[in-house]
This record gives structure tokens, C-alpha cells and sequence, in this order.
């Protein structure tokens, strides 16, 4: 068994030395009579020549793995009824890769039977190529044997999504993918697919002399471990955006597809799973605080500061100077809450400062408010 994969370009050690050292130019010249190197920059690494792969290389999700299975008749005697299976174990399933079913009537001694199987890798971690032969000889003896390849299938991308929601019922989605293998990547195509309520305009180009143009460049490499950001503005389509409150609760917003190549043009592709965003339930409702009066017989210079719970969130500037407050004056003040969570909450969090004297007055369970999902707003 032999994987089928592309060539690598032919890597030298590069050994030379001074003129005034004991080898002289020998080296220097060694290296210009090689064919593998290249002319005029001998002491590089890389070189010009194309060798096949040595060892079984890496195999990342999305690549189609392709190998050569060969069966040959090592006796004097001629065999019949072969039967060659190749079926690939991972985790969860196993495959049937054999590209026919059908045993051969005979294979006669020094022939051989060939076979070349492909897969597209879906799955991570350990995958097992089993080979199993069965024949008969000519004693009429049924033989049997087999034999195991295992391999690592890698994760070859990062992605890493955010979602950001708009009072227009727009949904923008920033798509981070991190190269995480050791070779650079050409990447051929990022797209998102959306979800059936939804239209989706790409925001990964610019206008430039009436073109548009890629905002990474016209060079589309993504080196090892780097990573890079698409953004995509999702809005609802118009049937499903008339019907009121029906998009806000749409959490399926659509799934990434991927494809790139690598350096001598493997390709890869890979289709994210259905991504979903969070629907938060809010309500905006006002509060109106009680007076605040000054009994001390001096001014008080008053900031206040608003901070937000788990459930409630204050609307405004927190830390802003609500003025002086004389003797004997009072204080009202009208403030937006904003509820995330439905149900019986607590209004808290409101802090207030003197700055003359540096202290600070705490309020919490201010009031009791029943939050409900209507767009009625409830005051208290």
C-alpha cells in the first residue's frame, strides 16, 4: 500500500566553505555541478527538482485521501479466486473503499493485482486502512490474511465566528480562520451560505478605480498560523422581514464554506455545521427615581454612577455630574433600564458620590418590576 500524493520540491544541505580554507573552492564547485540546485544560488536550501513522497506525510479534514493498493502473487503456483477489500475504520464508521466487489478468476505467479481507492477525510483523529485478501490455491485451500495502516487525520483551520445584531434586524458575522498547519495555504474561496430567511452581502472588498478589489490583496496566502477576518452582513428577506417579531427569533443563521489548496495545488474544502446566533429578549422600559433631598446643612456636589446586573442594564452615561445639591433642595430624576431576561427583577446598581466628602451612597432593590415580552413599556 502506497498513499498518492502530490511530489515535494527537492531540499539539499548546502556545504561550503572559505577560499583560504583547506578544501579551497571544492566545495563551491560540488555544489554547481549538482542538478538539484539552482543556478546562481547553489547555497539555498530549496532546489529545482520534484522527489516523491518518503514517508506517508499529513492528512488534513477535507482532503481527499487517495492510495495505491497492490497485490502480488510472490509464488510459482497461480492463484484463483482473489478477492482484494480495502475498508477504512475511524471512530465512528466503517467504509467500504474497494472500487469492485468482484474476485478475479486467477493471478498467475510474478502478476499483480492494482487498485486506487480515494476518500474525502470528514472526520479527526485515527483512521485505520484495513487490506484484507482472500484466495484460494491450487490444493483448493482457501487462504486469508490482512493487514492494518493507521494514520492521523489533522485539523488543518481555526474558526472562530461573532455575531453582532442590529436595530434594523441586520446580523453581521465576523468569520476569524486561522491557518494551524505548518505549510501556507492558497485560499480559493470563503463563502457563507445563508439560512432561508436571509440574504447575504459579503463585506471583504473594496471600490478601487471601479473595480473591486479584495481587501487582503490579489495574493490570497494565508501563512502558517496566521489568521484572517471576513465579515458578512446578513438581512432578512422581504417576506419573512414584513411579518413582525418573526425574524428576531430566527437563531439559524447559515455555515461557512471553505476551500483552499496548498502548495503544489492539493485541494481542501471544508462546510462548517448550521451557525447559530443568540436572540436576546429585551425590554426597554423608564424609571423614575425618588427625590433626592439634601437634609445636611452644606452643598452637596453629586455624581452619579449606574452599574449594570445580570439582567438589568442602565441606558446613559454612568459617572456624569448631576450638579450641586443645596440645603433643603431636592432632586428627580427620570432614568431607561433595559431587561434582558423576562420575569420578576430588581432594580440595582444606582451609586451616588459626594465629591466633597468622598463618599459614596449605595442603592440596591430600589423596586420590583415584572418583565414581560410585550412592547409595551412599564413604568414604576
Amino acid at each position: 500500500v502506497m498513499r498518492l500524493t502530490k511530489p515535494t520540491l527537492f531540499t539539499n544541505i548546502p556545504v561550503t566553505c572559505e577560499e583560504r580554507d583547506l578544501p579551497g573552492n571544492l566545495f563551491n564547485q560540488l555544489m554547481k555541478d549538482d542538478p538539484s540546485t539552482v543556478n546562481g544560488a547553489e547555497t539555498l536550501m530549496l532546489g529545482e527538482m520534484l522527489t516523491l513522497p518518503q514517508n506517508f506525510g499529513n492528512i488534513f479534514l477535507g482532503e481527499t485521501f487517495s492510495s495505491y493498493i497492490s497485490v502480488h502473487n510472490d509464488s510459482n503456483q497461480i492463484v484463483k479466486d482473489i478477492l482484494v477489500k480495502a475498508d477504512l475504520q475511524t471512530s465512528s464508521q466503517r467504509l467500504n473503499l474497494s472500487a469492485s466487489s468482484a474476485a478475479v478468476a486467477e493471478l498467475k505467479p510474478d502478476c499483480c493485482i492494482d487498485d486506487v481507492i480515494h476518500h474525502e477525510v470528514k472526520e479527526i483523529g485515527t483512521h485505520i486502512l484495513v487490506c484484507a485478501v482472500s484466495y484460494t490455491t491450487q490444493m483448493g485451500e482457501k487462504m486469508y490474511f490482512r493487514k492494518f495502516f493507521k494514520f492521523q487525520v489533522l485539523k488543518p483551520l481555526d474558526v472562530k465566528t461573532k455575531f453582532y445584531n442590529a436595530e434594523t434586524d441586520e446580523v453581521f458575522l465576523e468569520a476569524q480562520i486561522q491557518n494551524i498547519t505548518t505549510s501556507p495555504m492558497f485560499m480559493e474561496k470563503v463563502s457563507l451560505e445563508p439560512s432561508i430567511m436571509y440574504n447575504v452581502a459579503e463585506l471583504n472588498t473594496v471600490d478601487t478605480s471601479g473595480e473591486r478589489a479584495s481587501t487582503f490583496g490579489s495574493r490570497t496566502y494565508l501563512q502558517p498560523m496566521d489568521t484572517r477576518q471576513y465579515l458578512y452582513c446578513l438581512k432578512p428577506k422581504q417576506e419573512f422581514a414584513e411579518k413582525a417579531g418573526v425574524i428576531k427569533g430566527v437563531t439559524v443563521i447559515g455555515k461557512l464554506d471553505i476551500v483552499w489548496k496548498t502548495n503544489l495545488g492539493e485541494r481542501g474544502r471544508l462546510q462548517t455545521s448550521q451557525l447559530q446566533r443568540m436572540v436576546y429578549s429585551c425590554v426597554c422600559f423608564s424609571f423614575f427615581f425618588p427625590s433626592i433631598s439634601s437634609s445636611s446643612e452644606r452643598t452637596m456636589d453629586l455624581v452619579l454612577e449606574m452599574c449594570n446586573t445580570s439582567s438589568i442594564h442602565w441606558c446613559g452615561v454612568s459617572g456624569r455630574q448631576l450638579g450641586k445639591l443645596h440645603p433643603s433642595s431636592s432632586l428627580h430624576l427620570a432614568l431607561t433600564l433595559l431587561s434582558s431576561v423576562q420575569g420578576l427583577q430588581s432594580v440595582s446598581g444606582l451609586r451616588l458620590t459626594d465629591t466633597f466628602l468622598k463618599r459614596t451612597y449605595e442603592y440596591d432593590d430600589i423596586a420590583q418590576v415584572c418583565v414581560v415580552s410585550s412592547e409595551v413599556k412599564k413604568e414604576s
